[in-house]
């Protein structure tokens, strides 16, 4: 089983930003931020089009750009449970964030 099939749901927790992911097709994801620690409103919900790249078994390589124009990069490891994340606000650097992926029921 794919862990990025269609339907998941997993709890991103990156310290200062917590989110859910939900998989809704191959290429869409739907976000809806927990916590956003000053990047984010919390509550707010965004659908967007992913790049997705199978890295091995289980990890994934996975790129967004949000409507306001973030871009983010994710290492999803979900052997592990863990996320490397970049993140890069409209005319900044790219931020790096290690967190964790939890798989919701």
């Amino acid at each position: 089983m794919s862990h990025r099939q269609n339907g998941n749901r997993y709890f991103v927790d990156l310290g200062i930003l917590t989110f859910e992911m939900h998989c809704v097709t191959d290429s869409t994801m739907a976000l809806t931020v927990v916590e956003g620690g000053g990047i984010l409103p919390d509550g707010h919900t965004e659908t967007v089009t992913t790049t997705v790249a199978e890295v091995r078994p289980h990890v994934y390589l996975t790129s967004w750009r949000e409507q306001r124009g973030t871009r983010v990069l994710h290492l999803e490891d979900f052997e592990r449970g863990r996320v490397h994340s970049r993140i890069a606000l409209p005319g900044s650097a790219p931020v790096a964030h290690l967190g964790t992926l939890t798989h919701l029921r």
